[in-house]
């Protein structure tokens, strides 16, 4: 029999992070969910799911725990998810010192990477003006250009990636989620009333069980160095055609734009091409899909 592979899931107790350790764990990883705190020894753990409570931005606690479980693959998840709940130098240094200990820990035990860098890094989402990029829909090689210290976080991490494919020559994914939504609770359709709650990311939105399932196709994926991938729904979320959206809010489309009707602005075609992966949901569908949510131990 193979040998089961084993990944360390950090922010694995996390409302998204909950859902791609569930998915890994189906998928027969021995998944370690490592958080700021543990559920507990009394907890009935599920198979192939173990727990471990550290402070990721200690580097003693970081590299220990990654040098102790020796995992095959890393999933970097936990962070301070925005720059307005948080003092901002909270935000940036939680999420840089986080993500550098973490990945340097798994290039030493040679694990393949992914972890969520984030949309926000090309810097439209928490402008303070708001401004269209110069093409749609933005790909991967869109310039990175953060106004606020949470896409500052993510941008150096992936500055970060690339250091530790060079130096460990380890393959890291930076996947840079749109804004993740979750069935039966699909705030994105609510925030459509009015244009200004999405203009930043225009519109777009992915799905957490599409997410859950590009980082699998990420760690199961045969590819080099860093490469950063967009995780988005294939549509947006409106009602109207993004064109009419686009010129309603801004008073304009960028000169070199193919997107039109429901299409998302985040292309995924990168993801399709090196990773074989493809979202399979949309708000159509899911805005009231009764889904069990996943439980990471028994009841």
């Amino acid at each position: 029999m193979p040998q089961t592979r084993t990944v360390v899931v950090t922010g694995g107790l996390g409302r998204s992070g909950r859902w791609i350790a569930d998915l890994l764990a189906a998928e027969e990883w021995r998944v370690v969910c490592v958080d700021t705190t543990h559920p507990g020894w009394e907890i009935d753990a599920r198979e192939n799911i173990d727990f471990r409570a550290a402070d990721l931005t200690d580097r003693g606690e970081a590299l220990d725990l990654l040098a102790d479980l020796d995992p095959d693959a890393v999933v970097h998840w936990a962070a301070l998810p925005s720059p307005t709940r948080h003092a901002g130098g909270r935000v940036f240094e939680t999420n840089v010192l986080a993500t550098y200990n973490v990945l340097v820990g798994a290039g030493r035990a040679g694990a393949q990477v992914a972890w969520a860098s984030s949309e926000s890094a090309y810097g439209f989402a928490f402008a303070e003006e708001r401004r269209l990029p110069e093409r749609l829909p933005i790909r991967e090689a869109n310039a990175l250009r953060p106004e606020d210290p949470y896409g500052t976080s993510k941008v150096v991490g992936e500055e970060v990636a690339k250091m530790v494919t060079r130096r460990f020559d380890v393959p890291v994914a930076s996947i840079r989620p749109s804004w993740i939504q979750y069935p039966g609770e699909y705030n994105c359709v609510e925030a459509r009333e009015d244009l200004a709650n999405g203009a930043g990311n225009f519109w777009s939105y992915v799905d957490v069980r599409d997410v859950a399932g590009l980082v699998a196709a990420a760690l199961d994926a045969d590819f080099s160095g860093h490469e950063p991938f967009h995780v988005a729904a294939a549509d947006n979320y409106l009602e109207t055609p993004i064109e009419d959206a686009l010129e309603e809010f801004f008073g304009e489309v960028p000169d070199d734009c193919n997107v039109s009707g429901d299409d998302s602005a985040l292309s995924v075609a990168k993801a399709d091409e090196v990773l074989d992966w493809e979202p399979d949901h949309s708000w159509r569908d899911a805005v009231d899909e009764d889904v069990e949510r996943p439980e990471l131990v028994r009841k």
